[in-house]
């Protein structure tokens, strides 16, 4: 974006296409000045231009009516839904403003899901005797031929519909569907083992004819991170890892065993890795989202990495660019959510080499 806000010319035409769209969000947070972000006046107007380029796109979706062209009017609702996104990010979630538009994101995704009845599919599974599993399967457009597959773990706080609207931008021209699942459905409170639910939707995948069961991965954010690295450590199926790398279960260990035994200080200052057994290393090629997606440090991150490393496993560290503000960080998640996919796609076939470590 030129200057300190987003031009209102582009703000009244929405013609720019879903990857030109992407590239000029991805750009305006990488040029977000830490200092104008904490100015509340600045702020607000950034979410009115980002909210009324959703608008635009959503007005020009609407204006094609059912008989549009339906990629044409597919790519709108895209649209509509990454630039509401940039919105809602830098918005306060309790402002009256930040309600208005999730509601907008949902909308969006409620007309997207229309449109794609046969690839957007809600569905519900058996888990032993607790119950139903609720999730969301996104089919890659392969024209029926079998695909890769990604078990997308949300953060246990995190609504499923709105973790769905915003990867959903990042699906097109990736030929790998995705199962979105509550990561609350993998939590202790629902399992003794938070890996037992998640091995379930493997299961249901593992059985659909248009997954290539050789290529699923798993990718956890938030909580949701450390349920990944359980669920690839526990099943060989899983062909590919978005995690913490198990640090937050040996971090947990560790804590237990101060508290019962009352040493609550490490002798020689030993890192989070090195009581790490290595029978419990991810087995799969794993990357390790630095921040909030995975709730590890830099410094952790990298020392996770230099372990695996030693040990002959493959881990790679993604560094996002988060700036932090009055409201918290905010997260370049266009970058950071088509850095994941390019892995994935890394991983599932023939594609371009990533570093192993890449600051965003």
């Amino acid at each position: 974006m030129d200057g300190d806000h987003l031009p209102h010319s582009f703000c009244d035409g929405a013609s720019g296409s879903l990857a030109h769209l992407r590239e000029r969000a991805s750009a305006f947070f990488e040029r977000l000045p830490v200092a104008e972000l904490a100015r509340e006046a600045q702020r607000q107007r950034w979410v009115s231009d980002w909210a009324r380029i959703g608008d635009d796109y959503l007005v020009l979706a609407e204006s094609a009516g059912e008989a549009g062209p339906s990629r044409f009017v597919s790519e709108s609702y895209l649209c509509a839904m990454t630039a509401l996104e940039v919105a809602r990010s830098l918005s306060c979630s309790e402002e009256a403003a930040g309600i208005v538009l999730a509601d907008k994101i949902g909308l969006s995704l409620g007309k997207l899901g229309d449109r794609w009845a046969k690839r957007i599919e809600r569905v519900e599974i058996d888990y032993l005797d607790q119950g139903m599993l609720e999730g969301f399967f996104v089919s890659a457009a392969c024209n029926g031929a079998s695909a890769p597959a990604v078990i997308c773990v949300g953060d246990e706080e995190a609504d499923l519909s709105a973790m769905l609207a915003r990867l959903l931008p990042a699906l097109p021209g990736r030929g790998v569907s995705l199962l979105i699942v509550d990561g609350r459905n993998a939590s202790v409170s629902r399992s003794p083992r938070p890996e037992y639910a998640l091995g379930c939707w493997l299961d249901y995948l593992d059985g659909r004819p248009d997954v290539d069961s050789n290529r699923i991965g798993v990718y956890g954010e938030g909580a949701g991170a450390s349920h990944a690295s359980r669920l690839a450590c526990s099943d060989r199926r899983i062909a590919a890892a978005v995690c913490d790398g198990g640090f937050w279960a040996s971090h947990r260990l560790r804590a237990s065993v101060r508290w019962i035994t009352g040493v609550w200080h490490e002798v020689g200052g030993g890192g989070p890795t090195r009581s790490l057994p290595t029978a419990r290393r991810v087995p799969c090629p794993i990357l390790v989202a630095v921040g909030r997606r995975s709730m590890v440090r830099e410094e952790d991150a990298l020392e996770l990495q230099a372990a695996y490393r030693q040990s002959g496993a493959h881990c790679s560290v993604v560094i996002p660019n988060a700036i932090r503000s009055p409201l918290g960080e905010v997260e370049n998640f266009v970058a950071v959510d088509d850095f994941v996919f390019d892995w994935f796609d890394d991983k599932f076939g023939p594609a371009r080499q990533l570093d192993p470590l890449a600051y965003l």
